[in-house]
């Protein structure tokens, strides 16, 4: 049938360029805009992890000063991945109605305000309030910088754009110790904190000022119906349960080793200073490398693949740290932090593919799992440690890469059930 007689144009210029296969207006690797949003994302994520974990370097000096033991010096980092945790999804709700880049700027804008606060708490208890009020400030940008980039980067580097993400994590949790652990050493730990809070400020500001406003973005509902609803579609998917539940177990890995690891080097056999333990942090640096390399390390070994290269680097970085041998120490944290970016990196950026709607509801729902894997991680490492020394926590550590293990294991299983159930297209 000719255009003339379906009534269609024979001009190219009549077709919505939206509908032109090439028309992928989505940010890609060397295309325009792409350095600034990584560059901008990589701030937030520095920003991020330097605020939320800014008193764990920092937890011998403050149990010193209010004269708490280890277990109550750790809730001023629980309080803020706890607060996190539960203020995640309606933050993601937020997003949704109002914006990613508006969200995420205004979560920054209140976290560095308190981040400014915290250092003149007069006490443990307004110490750990503050850090939670820092932590549910700060949940508005996990889960929007994730639906973010998914929306705004094409598919095929969007494992790349979160690794970068996540390296901005990184970097930010290494600076902030870093930095903490030396300025603590001549100064105090307040100053120490008031000084992550003014790099936190020029984070915030240079963020706002390069991330490129979104350009596919779609306001959703606020509708609490519409809400859980989107939330019961999550949970109920078995792949996304998985993921939760792994990025949840990394977490508790990764937060009991690096809120207790201040304690066993401070103590014999080690008896270090406060400002070397802060340079401990500086092995933050190889999570900034096996994050950013996550995509192609899915493009050989596959997630699970990827997954349990991940879980076996943590385990045996865990077995490590049980020497009483500081440099198999120090290599011990160097794999257990490989292990963790590489394996939270690509946890995520699955939940992203894995999730056809609500994407900040279901990056929410990860990030959460992911927190409160942080929460129990800190506290319950930091009890362990108290009942049974370092073996104490390096077996919760095990247990949780255990965990990881298993439910990969579950994941290849039923991957393999669905193959088989799919029936072949006939020829």
């Amino acid at each position: 049938m000719s255009p003339a007689s379906t009534g269609a144009s024979t001009s190219v210029d009549a077709v919505s360029p939206a509908l032109l296969p090439d028309a992928d207006t989505r940010l890609t690797p060397g295309g325009p805009g792409y350095r600034r949003m990584s560059f901008a994302l990589f701030l937030a994520g520095v920003a991020t992890f330097a605020l939320l974990y800014s008193t764990q370097a920092l937890l011998p000096l403050i149990s010193g000063e209010f004269g708490v033991a280890a277990g109550e010096a750790s809730w001023t980092v629980a309080a803020a991945t706890g607060g996190l945790a539960l203020f995640v999804l309606p933050m993601s709700a937020l997003s949704e109605r109002f914006g990613r880049r508006t969200v995420m700027t205004a979560s920054l804008a209140v976290a560095v305000g308190v981040g400014l606060l915290v250092p003149f708490a007069p006490s443990i208890g307004v110490l750990v309030v503050l850090r939670a009020v820092q932590g549910a400030a700060l949940a508005g940008l996990p889960a929007s910088a994730t639906a973010y980039l998914a929306e705004e980067v094409r598919p095929q580097a969007l494992v790349t754009a979160i690794g970068l993400f996540v390296a901005g994590n990184s970097v930010g949790g290494m600076s902030g110790r870093l930095i903490t652990g030396w300025v603590a050493q001549e100064w105090g730990w307040r100053v120490a904190l008031a000084s992550v809070g003014v790099i936190a400020v020029a984070c915030a500001v240079a963020f706002r000022l390069l991330l490129p406003a979104p350009r596919h973005f779609r306001p959703g509902s606020l509708r609490p119906r519409v809400l859980l609803g989107t939330v019961r579609d999550h949970l109920g998917d078995p792949l996304l349960r998985r993921l939760y539940a792994i990025g949840a177990l990394f977490m508790t890995v990764f937060g009991g080793v690096y809120t207790v690891i201040g304690y066993r080097l401070t103590e014999a056999p080690f008896s270090l200073p406060q400002g070397i333990v802060g340079s401990v942090f500086l092995v933050y640096l190889v999570g900034t490398v096996s994050a950013s390399t996550a995509g192609r390390l899915v493009g050989r070994l596959g997630r699970r693949g990827a997954l349990y290269l991940a879980g076996g680097t943590t385990a045996a970085g865990l077995l490590l740290t049980l020497a009483a041998s500081l440099p198999l120490v120090l290599l011990g944290l160097v794999l257990i932090t490989a292990g963790f970016f590489a394996g939270h990196a690509v946890a995520s950026s699955a939940v992203g593919k894995a999730a056809t709607h609500g994407r900040a509801q279901a990056a929410a729902l990860y990030q959460s799992a992911y927190y409160i894997g942080s929460s129990v991680g800190s506290t319950v490492g930091a009890a362990a440690f108290h009942a049974g020394g370092w073996a104490g926590t390096v077996t919760v550590g095990i247990l949780a890469v255990l965990g990881v293990v298993t439910i990969t294991v579950a994941g290849s299983r039923a991957a393999r059930v669905a193959a088989r159930s799919t029936p072949v297209a006939a020829h």
